[in-house]
């Protein structure tokens, strides 16, 4: 069996590696990527592994973009820190998920369902595996968020959505910051968040910023038709309404 991991900490794809040959010494492992921009070029240069062990958070981004960019047609393990991924895992041919620090047992478990897969017609089985979890999908995106579940130390907690000031996109990762100044990383997004909240609540000023009206102080007229905002929670860099969006910006502020 030919396994490939996706993991940007060295320590940590050691230990898997480690755990992995334990378990089954026959396996071989081609490659330790720790990169969306290393995993994408791969998959496409060679043969596809038997298996890949994914984790979720990669140095340059989120390794969901690897799916986007390439079809990966083999079975993926994700290996993250965070719960809240499970649904968006089991759409790219996930068939396990196993939650930091990894214990040799989880493993154990999610490669005897790897080998159970495959000698029962392992591409019919995860066609279904997708249908099953494709169809609660649906309803999330066309219904209103309530709350948002975030990581808080070693604890998963919920932040309802009245508590949320605005989403801010940083290097490519998504920060929920509340009226407290309190920030969280999520799992959505910009374009995601657009469909999931209440759009007489929020606003999407930018590429980088949604923002709930509450949290809009104060507004001041930017050079060439744009517009400045004054936030609370102060942000951190300048946030700027484009031209474009202005119009729309002024109308749902009743400006």
């Amino acid at each position: 069996m030919k396994i490939v991991l996706f993991e940007d900490e060295q320590l940590a794809a050691e230990a898997l590696q480690s755990i992995i040959q334990r378990l089954r010494p026959e396996p071989t492992v081609l490659a330790i990527l720790g990169s969306v921009e290393e995993a994408v070029p791969w998959l496409q240069l060679h043969p596809s592994p038997d298996l890949i062990f994914c984790d979720i958070h990669l140095s340059d981004g989120n390794s969901f973009e690897i799916f986007k960019q390439v079809e990966v047609k083999c079975p993926v393990i994700f290996t993250t820190a965070y719960n809240q991924y499970a649904i968006e895992a089991f759409q790219v041919n996930s068939i396990d998920y196993l939650l930091k620090p990894i214990k040799p047992d989880e493993v154990a478990k999610a490669l005897k369902k790897h080998e159970e897969l495959r000698s029962h017609h392992l591409a019919q089985s995860l066609g279904n595996l997708q249908q099953l979890v494709q169809a609660p999908q649906v309803q999330p995106q066309q219904s209103i968020k309530s709350r948002f579940m975030v990581k808080s130390g070693q604890a998963i907690k919920a932040i309802p959505v009245e508590e949320v000031a605005y989403f801010l996109a940083e290097e490519g990762v998504v920060f929920l910051v509340t009226f407290q100044g309190k920030r969280f990383i999520i799992n959505n997004t910009l374009d995601q968040l657009e469909e999931q909240l209440d759009q007489q609540a929020f606003f999407r000023v930018n590429r980088h910023l949604t923002v709930h009206i509450n949290a809009v102080q104060e507004v001041r007229p930017y050079f060439k038709g744009r517009l400045s905002l004054l936030l609370n929670p102060p942000a951190a860099t300048d946030q700027v309404v484009s031209s474009n969006r202005a119009p729309a910006f002024r109308q749902w502020l009743d400006l």
